[in-house]
């Protein structure tokens, strides 16, 4: 019985990443209102029964899409930030604008289904579904790496808060400049962007070594 449960469940796992993989994929080529659960349907091969039997709607599905995406983030950016973390100094910040940069550059439908859904994803009220207030836990993560970067020395004194919101706000209009001129060199963007922040943000002992080392 456990086991006919266990292969039921990685079935029904596996059917809800098919469902949401074409969800994505319908999301990005007909737009956020032409996606409807017909089409999502039809571009996974299935019924929109079955969609029907694993999410409870629309909106269910999308809130699923939009934390999938993230998840699939956090995995390939997770262990890159950890690595260089262990190591210490501020090196982490450039690590994290460079891969979720290098991340996004493989995964351009998933970009531009965000895009559609952060655009048009409205709550009953009317107000848009993802914004300021949704990315809360990304500005706190952020903001807890630069404060314990600044307890340590490898970053100078400034609002913890106002960076972490700028940097990601940095990196939002760096992929919509990339979704509206795909010929943009993307990495290119997210070095400078790495400098930028780097210099930004560094200490008064870190800045002096650097001085030092392009001396000698």
């Amino acid at each position: 019985m456990a086991q006919q449960q266990s292969e039921r469940s990685f079935i029904e796992k596996a059917r809800r990443a098919q469902i949401v993989d074409a969800a994505v994929e319908t999301l990005a080529a007909w737009g956020f209102a032409r996606a409807s659960l017909a089409r999502i349907a039809e571009r996974a091969g299935i019924s929109k029964g079955v969609i029907s039997y694993h999410f409870a709607g629309k909106n269910e599905l999308i809130e699923v899409v939009v934390e999938q995406i993230y998840e699939r983030i956090g995995a390939f950016v997770g262990p890159r930030m950890e690595e260089v973390q262990q190591v210490g100094g501020g090196g982490w910040l450039r690590v994290y604008i460079q891969s979720v940069a290098a991340y996004m550059a493989d995964h351009r439908t998933q970009l531009a289904a965000l895009g559609e859904i952060f655009s048009n994803f409205r709550k009953g009220d009317g107000d848009l579904r993802y914004g300021v207030v949704s990315s809360e836990p990304i500005y706190a993560a952020l903001e807890e790496n630069f404060r314990r970067g600044q307890e340590c020395g490898d970053f100078r004194p400034f609002d913890a808060r106002v960076m972490a919101v700028s940097l990601q706000s940095g990196i939002d209009a760096m992929f919509a400049y990339w979704s509206t001129y795909p010929e943009h060199d993307l990495a290119a963007h997210a070095r400078e962007l790495a400098d930028l922040f780097e210099r930004a943000t560094r200490g008064e002992d870190r800045s002096a070594e650097d001085h030092q080392t392009r001396d000698n």
